[in-house]
């Protein structure tokens, strides 16, 4: 038998072991962050339970990217003792507390302090999950455990939308908290028995610097600036589209049910195939050319929402989660190569930046479809998004 004998066998063998990885991988993602937009999908039938304006049930339905911001810095920051399995699963229980606890609920206020607090959890668990991802496995795996994680991501988009509309329009809003519930628990059970024990965090530095210093050093670098505003770009306009076209399809000419409103959903389907590609777009057009690509097509997206037919509404949502997935990944890739050391920091740094972005995108879209109307909502949006290609041209491509 020929060395290429013995060697086949074995890339098969490996490649068996990464797909199972990179499978379990993204279904830890999805169901870590299946919270996060699936409320979205029932903002209309929430409006009439709160008795509340639009604006104000849109900001507090997304008040969990305040509590994803500030958990991603003080993870980072002060964490380094945490075992991340320990912590990953014990988020992810945690989280099942303020799920079940909005079930409950008829106050606003209420209800906006629990999505920080799912927030926080949801948060905890991802960074953690980033550094155990960093450390188990090899350079080339990384790039793969990394798009696996992104397309949990993605696919939590989806099929927590899809789920969230369908159980609260068949069985109501509270039933529907509690099955979110139910798989904060599963998601904890999961890494409970798949992850291995680890040590902790963040290791001290080699020469003795204290955490908080090492924030200084991605914030000096102007690339890695730029990173951070494009990722609060994006989420600001990811977040301000899809909260609030919600109430486009339910209106006048559109006029979708409830249940209808969750199958729209779909339109997250093109994205679970294109997000795994960003690696490969980013190689072959650098970052700043992938991300002005990128976002240039979301910004088409945009355009077509202003339509009055359905089948072009639609289709504008797939094109803006298409063009807003790949770009966060380009970006969130770049991240990761650019910063030579601190990658803990410039992470830390991006997720609060980027959950901040759309923590402002909810509040400041909603202010502006309450008070001017959706076309004017769009014609932000798409401001936006051109801001961001143009901070994206201070973006070099790696050096190989």
């Amino acid at each position: 038998m020929t060395t290429s004998d013995h060697t086949e066998p074995t890339q098969v063998r490996i490649l068996a072991a990464d797909s199972w990885r990179f499978g379990l991988i993204a279904l830890i993602a999805f169901l870590t962050l299946v919270d996060l937009f699936a409320t979205q999908a029932i903002l209309p039938s929430l409006v009439i339970k709160f008795g509340v304006s639009r604006a104000t049930m849109g900001f507090a339905v997304n008040a969990s990217t305040f509590g994803m911001a500030v958990a991603g810095i003080a993870v980072a920051l002060f964490g380094r003792g945490i075992d991340r399995r320990n912590g990953i699963w014990t988020s992810l229980a945690i989280l099942a507390i303020p799920t079940t606890l909005l079930s409950q609920t008829d106050n606003i206020v209420v209800f906006a302090l629990l999505r920080v607090a799912q927030g926080l959890c949801m948060s905890t668990a991802f960074t953690l999950t980033m550094a155990y991802l960093a450390e188990h496995f090899s350079a080339r795996q990384t790039t793969g455990a990394l798009a696996a994680y992104v397309t949990g991501n993605v696919a939590s988009n989806f099929f927590g939308r899809l789920m969230s509309a369908a159980v609260a329009d068949t069985f109501g809003i509270s039933t529907n908290f509690l099955t979110f519930a139910a798989l904060n628990l599963l998601g904890a059970a999961l890494v409970w028995f798949t992850l291995q024990r680890t040590s902790a965090m963040m290791r001290e530095e080699p020469d003795g610097r204290p955490a908080s210093a090492a924030w200084r050093v991605p914030l000096q670098n102007a690339e890695l600036r730029a990173c951070f505003a494009i990722g609060f770009l994006i989420l600001f306009v990811f977040i301000g589209t899809f909260t609030y076209v919600n109430f486009q399809l339910v209106a006048t000419p559109l006029s979708l049910t409830p249940m209808a409103l969750g199958a729209v959903y779909f339109v997250f389907l093109p994205s679970m195939l294109t997000t795994p590609l960003a690696g490969r777009v980013a190689s072959v057009l650098g970052p700043k050319t992938g991300i002005g690509a990128t976002l240039g097509l979301a910004i088409v997206g945009l355009l077509l929402l202003l339509a009055p037919s359905l089948p072009i509404v639609l289709a504008g949502m797939a094109v803006v989660a298409i063009g807003t997935f790949l770009a966060q990944a380009i970006a969130t890739g770049h991240v990761s190569r650019t910063a030579s050391r601190d990658r803990a920091a410039a992470s830390g740094i991006y997720l609060a930046s980027y959950y901040g972005g759309g923590l402002a995108g909810s509040f400041v879209i909603g202010q502006v479809y309450d008070r001017v109307g959706w076309t004017a909502c769009v014609a932000v949006l798409a401001v936006v998004l051109a801001g961001a290609i143009a901070v994206a041209h201070v973006l070099q491509k790696p050096k190989s």
